[in-house]
């Protein structure tokens, strides 16, 4: 530490274990801790609730928002792409009548606060943003315990709590909801695990996280969390073997998916016709398949521009409110020139996370990352509001286990 007069560094943050940033560093770090209290609770028994919950944490932290050079690209990419969206729903022909349903609206809100997110997790003091990595960590390990246990006792401190606190509720409408659970952790538990490994380590708690998501997901269902607990494992083990280039190649992957994707629809089922091949596959992915199909015909009708936002939901029977594939999604409510901007948004976003040597939280978001677009791709709709909110809290999560390296301020940009 450099000497300063009047032993100054006789108080600084890590003599005085309060935590650099002082009163504002506390304030986000109380608010980090908060937030790792109820991510497992609302993991477990609201999953939809991480949106008012991430919404929350950033208002909280709106004096700890900022913007760093490393920042602004995927920043305007992002601000770009709500302006596009807020203009499509313009022609769009689904109509809200409540401005609490206008998904432009929403955009509009959620990309300050959610980033404000981000921010507090990055400006908490580094006492506290110990405490949240450790609480999170525990949290989610729990979880995945619970998971287990509602696997082997068919949700039965599910069912009972729904009845006790809210109303009773049938056996497969809560495995529905403990579906959502195993998302959530399969997606959490590469940056929880290294956020742990960080402050204490405690990596070792990966192994209930990852288990229970697993378990849980075979027990109720669903099939990407479990394949999607294994996906991270491959590319945590890719980014540290090649820290450099394997977040770039992600980001092309995806980049190039979100172009590509209504041609490969077209051209799977051209070659489906010509081979006369019928696959014998699950009812939910039989679904799938027909969104995808009627998707990408309707595309064809404005290519361009796109239907509209949020104009999936006027598709059925053909599409049940969204076409449960991002990239078919955005093309089609916002067209080519959307398709473009979500490509350029996980190019950027991706590609920052290139390092010139190995680094393990880095390895964790670019996984979590990969699981994100794996259930984009195959489950949740591109606006909905909870699964977006859980892009934030990846961020978040990875942003204060990385400024857990050093008990000073960082000169660069921690995710």
């Amino acid at each position: 530490m450099t000497a300063v007069p009047g032993g100054a560094a006789a108080r600084s943050p890590a003599a005085s274990g309060a935590g650099d940033g002082g009163a504002l560093g506390v304030w986000c770090g109380g608010v980090l801790v908060f937030g790792a209290l109820m991510t497992p609770l609302m993991a477990w028994l609201a999953p939809l609730g991480f949106a008012p919950l991430v919404a929350l944490l950033g208002l909280l932290s709106l004096p700890a928002l900022r913007m760093t050079s490393n920042d602004r690209p995927v920043l305007v990419a992002l601000l770009v792409a709500v302006l596009w969206a807020a203009t499509a729903s313009t022609w769009s022909p689904h109509r809200v009548e409540e401005a609490e349903d206008s998904t432009a609206l929403k955009l509009a809100l959620q990309l300050p606060l959610y980033w404000s997110a981000v921010c507090g997790a990055r400006r908490a003091a580094p006492r506290l943003r110990t405490i949240a990595l450790q609480v999170l960590a525990w949290g989610l390990a729990a979880l995945g315990l619970m998971l287990i246990i509602e696997a082997f006792t068919g949700a039965a401190l599910y069912q009972l709590l729904h009845e006790r606190f809210y109303e009773p509720t049938r056996p497969d409408l809560a495995a529905r909801n403990l579906s959502r659970s195993t998302f959530v952790l399969a997606l959490l538990w590469p940056v929880a695990a290294v956020g742990a490994m960080r402050v204490k380590g405690m990596g070792w708690l990966s192994i209930p996280m990852a288990v229970g998501a697993v378990v849980g997901a075979v027990a109720f269902d669903a099939d990407a969390p479990a394949l999607a607990v294994f996906l991270a494992g491959g590319v945590v083990l890719a980014a540290l073997r090649w820290p450099a280039d394997a977040p770039r190649a992600l980001g092309s992957l995806a980049a190039v998916a979100y172009i590509v994707m209504p041609a490969v629809v077209i051209a799977v089922r051209a070659a489906a016709r010509a081979l006369h091949f019928t696959p014998d596959i699950p009812l939910s992915w039989a679904m799938r398949l027909g969104y995808w199909t009627h998707a990408a015909d309707w595309i064809g009708d404005h290519p361009l521009r796109g239907w509209g936002l949020d104009a999936s939901r006027e598709f059925g029977p053909g599409i049940v409110l969204h076409p449960h594939n991002g990239p078919l999604q955005i093309w089609l409510e916002l067209g080519a020139v959307g398709a473009l901007m979500a490509a350029a948004i996980w190019w950027l976003a991706l590609s920052r996370l290139s390092r010139s040597k190995p680094d393990l939280i880095t390895a964790a978001a670019t996984a979590s990352a990969a699981v994100y677009l794996l259930f984009g791709g195959v489950n949740f709709g591109v606006w909905q509001e909870w699964w977006l909110a859980m892009a934030a809290l990846v961020a978040a999560v990875a942003a204060a286990a990385k400024g857990q390296n050093v008990l000073r301020p960082s000169t660069g940009s921690p995710i």
